[in-house]
């Protein structure tokens, strides 16, 4: 079986926001400001929701039975619809277990929003069972199902309550965390051209993701120590001969203990 740990970076939708509060003429910057401060007044909070967001990143790690391969997906002047295209692609391909952070809560979401956006078709991934008869009680729609698994939904025991950040859980279990930088600093980095940057944390916050992912393997007795220690091993191995700086920073922020 294929495991394919993933994470997306998002901007607001200026495009969308332009229509529909009629602000042409701003710039993309006094845009983005807009929509958040209108959600702020309606919510509280000026995260914008699902429908909102654009993919400017989709990272991923694939385990397969022979190597652990971690990139993101298209090159940095890749439109969002290659890059939601190739995500889905992947699944088509490889009918992997997907692994996330709160994929559940957002990425998937906006990957839905932007997929039916640019006309993109995912069957495999909507399949529950109607063709293919192993997907009725395990597939990736399902919130209980594991070719999902969200684990701040699955360690939380699904309560709202009970969540915890990627960045506090990697410290936690000894993990590097984020390096440098952090999700609500993505948009500037967008506005200034800083798509590599966005690319690497992107890369960063799944291999935070995977390394979580091996120890609740590891805690579900999927995998025994021996197992652990080779896993982990093949993800330091992977990393060393990418001779990436970003790479190289969170081998070095990684203790071998």
């Amino acid at each position: 079986m294929h495991c394919f740990t993933f994470d997306i970076e998002t901007v607001p939708d200026v495009d969308f926001g332009r229509r529909m509060w009629k602000l042409d003429g701003l710039s993309d910057e006094d845009v983005g400001t807009a929509m958040s401060f209108n959600r702020l007044q309606e919510t509280g909070s000026d995260f914008l929701p699902p429908h909102q967001h654009r993919i400017v990143a989709i990272s991923v790690g694939l385990r397969t039975a022979e190597s652990f391969r971690l990139w993101s997906l298209g090159d940095p002047d890749s439109d969002e619809a290659e890059l939601v295209r190739r995500f889905f692609d992947g699944i088509e391909k490889y009918a992997p277990d997907l692994v996330s952070w709160n994929g559940g809560g957002f990425d998937l979401p906006v990957l839905h929003y932007r997929a039916l956006r640019h006309g993109i078709q995912a069957p495999r991934y909507w399949e529950i069972g109607d063709h293919d008869r192993d997907y009725r009680y395990n597939n990736y729609l399902s919130r209980f199902h594991w070719r999902h698994i969200d684990l701040m939904d699955v360690l939380s025991g699904f309560q709202m309550r009970g969540r915890a950040s990627l960045e506090q859980m990697s410290v936690l279990l000894g993990f590097p965390g984020k390096l440098g930088m952090a999700g609500d600093q993505v948009w500037n980095r967008w506005l200034n051209g800083g798509i590599e940057d966005i690319r690497n944390y992107c890369e960063t916050d799944v291999l935070n993701t995977y390394l979580i992912y091996l120890r609740f393997e590891h805690m579900r007795g999927r995998l025994d120590n021996n197992d652990l220690a080779r896993e982990f091993a093949l993800v330091r191995t992977t990393l060393k001969g990418m001779h990436r700086p970003h790479l190289d920073e969170f081998l070095a922020a990684w203790p071998q203990s």
